[in-house]
């Protein structure tokens, strides 16, 4: 007689860091768009201003995608954006301090950078909890 395997059902932990971090990219993207806009150095040509918001929306979609698969249960997606959201943290805490903006890009991009990096540090610490770490599998 063989028992039947069935898989595990995905943990809240993982729901919640997936929405956690789903809710993060927005509001990092739309943070680095404004940094990129309005910036002291705003006499960029608008062909590299094109380009690097095209590169803010390639990046955030295939990071969208990494948290896709990480809900599916790859553990090399949770341990790329463990380690990209680590960084992301760290780049958004360094450029509070360092980068001269006008009032209201800063806040813009003040409240976008804290409130995103809060929520990825959120889902990361939930993706490595004991119920979520048994969860990835493959």
């Amino acid at each position: 007689m063989t028992e039947s395997v069935e898989p595990k059902a995905r943990p809240v932990d993982v729901d919640t860091a997936f929405w956690l971090w789903v809710s993060s990219l927005p509001l990092l993207a739309a943070g680095q768009i404004v940094d990129l806009v309005a910036t002291v150095n705003d006499r960029l040509p608008t062909a590299v201003l094109a380009m690097s918001v095209l590169f803010v929306v390639i990046l955030a979609s295939v990071v969208l995608t990494f948290q896709i698969l990480m809900r599916h249960g790859y553990r090399w997606a949770r341990t790329l954006l463990t380690g990209g959201g680590v960084a992301t943290i760290v780049y958004v805490a360094t450029n509070l301090f360092t980068v001269e903006r006008p009032t209201t890009a800063a806040v813009i991009y003040a409240v976008s950078g804290i409130l995103g990096s809060v929520l990825i540090a959120g889902g990361v610490f939930l993706l490595h909890r004991k119920d979520a770490h048994a969860f990835f599998t493959r």
